[in-house]
């Protein structure tokens, strides 16, 4: 353990975490019939841990308040990580913290190194529970109407916690359809979730630079400045491409002036980190299908509670690719210079995550199985499973109603490529094949044709 790298330290708290949940979920006392597989417990909490949001079971009529209890804790600690909240604990403690504990808090919350790691820590605890408290007081009141003043704090409690670590589970069996046009819990959900997946180095950023915070006015790193502005054009463009794919379908058509703008809107917020839902996700256009596909892919943003290859790395690749045409020699942003071994990983980051979900997809696919509709039974098609992989692959959580209907081996599949997902590409690559490249022969270059 001691010799342990940071990236495997990483993995190994995770994995602990997923078995340590799926004891407790196992217990009598965790379900309303005293008893879950072993399978759809492991599927459930890794589900939980990685803060997907696909579920093989209702969450709100098959877990006991204990149960779901459960399951919330381990979204809390998921989506800030076994060694943030391990890292934080020491310091209020007052023990001291390894240094392979600091090189992890190093990789997850900063692009530059800090020297103010243990207060970018606590920052992030705090600003965690504050933002959470308010989305639940939110909710609350939004619930408080239609239900008993506790259940409606539980509700609250549990959909912000859910929705500020992009984690998409829901106490409700259609998800949040019954809500498509409630101003408040949509745009409450939609602000916790946007402000889960931007990444805890940018809102860091965002605390110093805000007026009035410090005497000297700071400037917003690059990383900021990308991950706002590519959040920003994803939101508006992912809901403007919604709205004219589904607008004359049922999904909008006919449907009041508030839904017509609120469900794009969620649905463009949610389907890149999230996983809750305001419409039937099976009943959408197979076009609109795709679309969501590719901002399931992008996901949230590096140091935040979201998956996906990070909104920074589709920002360098459009760079990457616009400076090749345009023959410059550099990746530049906002006046600054890119690394090439940062472009370099980025690169590698989309050609390995597309190899994941191609070979996921492709086992998943030897299964053949089968969806029970209307006392028949009907194939799953190949973009249902498409759907399926990447948003477990990005950890959104988002389905085409064909979770429950996947066979043992298709669920650990899933399994295996939300941990991935949750741990990052490159940090499980590093496990696997080491972090530099110091073997090999080197011989004279010869050029070859390419395109």
């Amino acid at each position: 353990m001691l010799k342990m790298h940071p990236a495997a330290l990483v993995l190994s708290s995770f994995l602990l975490l997923i078995l340590a949940g799926s004891l407790l979920l196992r217990l009598e006392i965790a379900t309303v019939k005293g008893y879950i597989s072993w399978i759809d417990a492991l599927f459930t909490v890794t589900s939980a841990v990685c803060v997907t949001g696909l579920i093989v079971v209702d969450t709100g009529t098959y877990f006991t308040t204990f149960g779901q209890c459960v399951i919330l804790a381990l979204i809390q600690i998921g989506g800030l990580g076994v060694m943030t909240i391990s890292v934080a604990l020491f310091t209020w403690l007052g023990r001291s913290v390894s240094v392979r504990h600091r090189m992890v808090m190093q990789d997850l919350f900063t692009h530059t190194p800090r020297q103010d790691i243990y207060k970018l820590v606590r920052s992030v605890i705090i600003f965690t529970l504050s933002t959470e408290t308010v989305g639940a007081i939110l909710l609350t009141t939004h619930w408080v109407g239609e239900m008993p003043l506790e259940k409606a704090v539980y509700y609250g409690v549990f959909h912000s916690i859910s929705a500020f670590c992009n984690a998409g589970f829901a106490l409700f069996s259609n998800g949040l359809v019954h809500y498509s046009g409630s101003w408040l819990l949509n745009l409450t959900i939609c602000f916790l979730i946007v402000i889960g997946g931007i990444g805890f180095p940018v809102l860091y950023d965002l605390q110093a630079w805000f007026p009035g915070r410090t005497t000297r006015k700071m400037r917003l790193s690059v990383q900021s400045k990308t991950v706002l502005l590519t959040t920003l054009i994803l939101i508006v463009g992912g809901a403007a491409m919604f709205f004219l794919l589904e607008s004359s379908s049922p999904t909008l058509a006919g449907r009041p002036l508030s839904q017509q703008i609120l469900i794009p809107l969620f649905q463009s917020i949610t389907c890149r980190t999230a996983g809750f839902n305001t419409v039937d996700i099976g009943s959408l256009r197979e076009v609109t299908i795709v679309m969501m596909i590719f901002l399931m892919f992008v996901g949230a943003s590096p140091g935040s509670c979201g998956g996906g290859i990070k909104t920074t790395t589709l920002a360098l690749l459009t760079l990457f690719t616009v400076s090749r045409i345009q023959h410059k020699k550099r990746v530049n942003m906002f006046n600054k210079s890119i690394p090439e071994a940062t472009v370099t990983r980025s690169m590698s980051l989309i050609i390995i995550s597309i190899t994941i979900i191609g070979l996921v997809l492709f086992m998943l696919l030897l299964s053949d199985s089968f969806i029970a509709i209307n006392g028949g039974r009907t194939r799953i098609h190949t973009l249902q499973y498409l759907f399926e992989t990447v948003s477990a692959f990005a950890t959104v959580g988002l389905s085409m109603g064909i979770t429950s209907f996947l066979t043992t081996w298709d669920k650990y599949w899933i399994i295996l490529i939300m941990i991935i997902g949750r741990v990052g590409v490159l940090t499980f690559s590093y496990i696997v094949v080491g972090t530099d490249a110091t073997r090999g022969k080197e011989y004279s270059e010869e050029n070859m044709m390419i395109g």
